[in-house]
């Protein structure tokens, strides 16, 4: 779940009931981040591959944790994010301007991706907005690993052509640096 909210402390419990196992929040939208993410990390549910109707939810008991990630703006500086780079699963880099679908990918953004891969080489790193067949190659070569693309794929006559050379791209790329290692 990426949680695009004012208040992510307050959907924490609610979307881990309904079944998240994933919550991105943006640093920008709490002042506590350090709290935010402990509360996530201890929301998480009591099975992750049991089917939602057979789960037994208890708040103490827990077998998996929620994957905790963390997002920040175009106007956000990455080492911002830095302190807890450590205690996320992932980190998100928005490469477009929260709100709506269909804008353009600020390129000026990759370096900030490829400052985390380069401090946080094991971290998740995901890029939303503006990403398609024409720049998933500047994500990837970044250092990206995981992608958001919503209007590339829509709006294709093709839709799973787009997706597996998205994935392809991504997947390249990150077999390309395990090997440069």
């Amino acid at each position: 779940m990426h949680m695009m909210v004012s208040k992510p402390e307050q959907w924490v419990k609610p979307m881990a009931v309904a079944g998240a196992n994933q919550y991105t929040f943006h640093l920008e939208a709490t002042e506590n981040p350090g709290a935010l993410i402990k509360d996530i990390r201890e929301n998480g549910m009591k099975s992750c591959s049991v089917a939602r109707a057979e789960v037994q939810w208890h708040s103490q008991a827990y077998l998996c944790l929620l994957q905790v990630g963390l997002a920040i703006k175009p106007g956000t500086s990455v080492e911002y994010l830095a302190p807890w780079a450590n205690q996320i699963d992932m980190a998100l880099v928005m490469t477009v301007e929260p709100g709506f679908g269909g804008q353009k990918f600020m390129e000026d953004m990759m370096p900030k991706v490829h400052w985390l891969r380069t401090q946080f080489p094991s971290l998740d790193i995901e890029v939303d907005g503006g990403v398609g067949p024409d720049t998933v190659h500047k994500c990837a070569e970044a250092g990206a690993n995981m992608i958001v693309s919503g209007s590339a794929i829509m709006r294709s006559e093709d839709p799973r052509s787009v997706i597996n050379l998205l994935r392809n791209v991504c997947s390249e790329a990150a077999q390309k640096r395990s090997l440069d290692r």
